[in-house]
């Protein structure tokens, strides 16, 4: 989104900064030069709204409002931070993991209340304003701008939804005052739905090269197949994913490395940097935070994709392979080539390439150095599991230290629409509508078809969904919409492969046993809520 990520300009600057506490302020705090600035011009008002697409890089895997930017992965069995102490990517994410009492009303790095009813508040603070101070521009203009402040303010409702189910519906008008009452989840969705029922309507199918980047029609509907699994209105999300496939507009790339990349055309939704011009941004700093030490980065997390994920990847024929020779201490290789090519493509292990080194991913090292886990409070870029992340870093990058990243963050992509509508036509018992998806999903790295079906196919379903979407920032909330945490992530300790003098162990890289608390499917109201609204209710599970 390189054309509408400028940054705002001075005259809107003023109307855009709002704190946390304050997402509930009488509008009449915005003085009247700020408000005549913003509605100067068609240029003014669209540099306004172009802040709001700022929120699909924060909430993204590259930004920080998801779990202090930390990967929601790290509460899975896919992935670790090597690192042990107690900072975001290492030891907070592995606490959260390990045990779930971090998830309080009086801090939880899973929440995102206070930020989103701020960027809430600019939103319907702007849909208020413009109502009473654009009626002088067209109304295909105005058309234009209320449907991208709608988009947000649904995507931010959505964020909050899939933490919290029934949450505080803020309207177009900004409240008059500090209490609001929790709304149903039920409400919530019907206003997420509503929202994204007129961006479908109101978007156009694509805009012209000036306007690159822009939400659209496609962008909604895709949004809407995510947001309506999580509602479990099945009908719903396989008709908005149907219409994004049926435009046929949208492909699979032949080369699942390509996938996430952007600007092509698997691509719906997507957030681009500053690749020009990397110093002033917008940038970030995965690569960084994410490559293994060889290149050079001692501040890097030491991410640790897990065996659990490793064995999750089919055969190249479709079949399983039988990990079990590899379950003790061997001195054969474990037989990665013979993997399905989205492993390669997303884990580096020992063996791949990367940056034309050849890894072993070894306690002797050099390229990717392995160690026990707690032995060394920060990973330092070395591993705890025997392997790293590929997948979303950039392999053309020669300094991840002191040159930001700039790859495309691609929010949605036409795959997980597939997914999303073979997940929904499963519901619906449209079995053979859920089977053509998946095997269209899974045709691009020629993997043969599924045809099993009832709770087989969901199964199957589920483990393609992971490794499709592996750290996506999908796995977690998945898991949490499906309400399987707190059986299949408690009580075990993932793993990952030792290698030590050309011997391969299988080890736990887990100090303790992983615990999730059932009532963690629902996350609470912060405490600082509770005290300043007087009609916030605590949901039942934190009373």
């Amino acid at each position: 989104m390189k054309k509408v990520t400028k940054y705002l300009s001075a005259v809107a600057i003023s109307l855009c900064m709002t704190s946390c506490a304050d997402w509930l302020d009488d509008v009449s705090s915005t003085s009247s030069s700020d408000t005549n600035a913003v509605f100067a011009t068609e240029e003014t008002i669209t540099l306004y709204v172009n802040g709001f697409y700022t929120w699909l890089s924060t909430y993204g895997q590259f930004g920080d409002r998801q779990f202090n930017g930390s990967l929601t992965e790290a509460m899975t069995d896919i992935f670790k931070y090597s690192g042990s102490n107690l900072t975001a990517r290492a030891g907070q994410p592995n606490q959260y993991a390990e045990l779930a009492v971090p998830m309080s009303p009086d801090g939880n790095l899973l929440s995102c209340w206070d930020n989103a009813y701020s960027c809430i508040r600019r939103i319907n603070q702007f849909l208020n304003l413009e109502s009473k101070y654009a009626t002088g521009y067209s109304e295909e203009k105005r058309i234009e701008w209320q449907a991208q402040a709608r988009f947000f303010r649904a995507y931010l409702h959505f964020q909050l939804a899939k933490r919290h189910g029934g949450s505080i519906i803020i309207f177009d008008d900004v409240p008059q005052g500090k209490n609001k009452a929790r709304s149903s989840a039920e409400e919530v969705w019907d206003f997420i739905a509503k929202d994204l029922d007129f961006c479908a309507e109101n978007l156009p199918e694509a805009w012209n090269a000036a306007n690159k980047g822009r939400v659209t029609k496609y962008a909604a509907y895709a949004l809407k197949s995510r947001v309506m699994l999580y509602a479990e209105r099945w009908q719903d999300a396989y008709d908005a994913a149907d219409e994004v496939i049926k435009s046929n507009k949208f492909d699979l790339v032949p080369d699942y490395a390509d996938a996430w990349k952007g600007n092509n055309v698997e691509s719906i939704l997507q957030f681009e940097y500053n690749v020009a011009n990397p110093s002033i941004g917008p940038n970030t700093s995965f690569d960084a935070n994410y490559s293994p030490s060889t290149d050079g980065s001692t501040a890097s997390c030491g991410p640790a994709p897990t065996q659990e994920l490793v064995e999750s990847y089919e055969k190249k024929d479709g079949t399983k392979m039988d990990w079990t020779p590899w379950h003790g201490t061997t001195h054969t290789p474990p037989p990665y080539d013979q993997l399905e090519p989205r492993f390669a493509a997303t884990v580096i292990y020992a063996g791949s390439t990367w940056k034309g080194k050849v890894m072993d991913n070894s306690i002797q090292g050099p390229n990717g150095l392995f160690f026990n886990y707690g032995d060394q409070a920060a990973s330092l870029g070395n591993t705890c599991s025997g392997y790293f992340l590929r997948k979303l870093l950039n392999e053309d990058m020669t300094d991840v230290v002191s040159i930001k990243s700039t790859q495309t963050w691609v929010e949605i992509r036409f795959a997980e629409v597939l997914l999303n509508y073979a997940e929904a036509a499963y519901r619906l018992s449209k079995i053979t509508d859920a089977q053509d998806a998946l095997k269209r999903v899974r045709a691009r790295v020629n993997l043969p078809a599924k045809t099993s079906t009832g709770d087989a196919f969901f199964a199957d379903y589920r483990n393609e969904r992971k490794v499709e979407l592996a750290f996506e920032g999908q796995l977690y909330w998945d898991m949490v919409r499906w309400k399987l945490c707190a059986t299949e992530y408690n009580n075990y300790r993932r793993h990952g492969i030792k290698i030590d003098n050309g011997s391969y162990s299988y080890v736990e890289i887990d100090r303790v046993d992983l615990q999730y608390n059932a009532k963690c499917y629902v996350l609470p109201v912060p405490t600082t809520e509770l005290r300043n609204n007087d009609l916030i209710v605590q949901y039942d599970e934190w009373k």
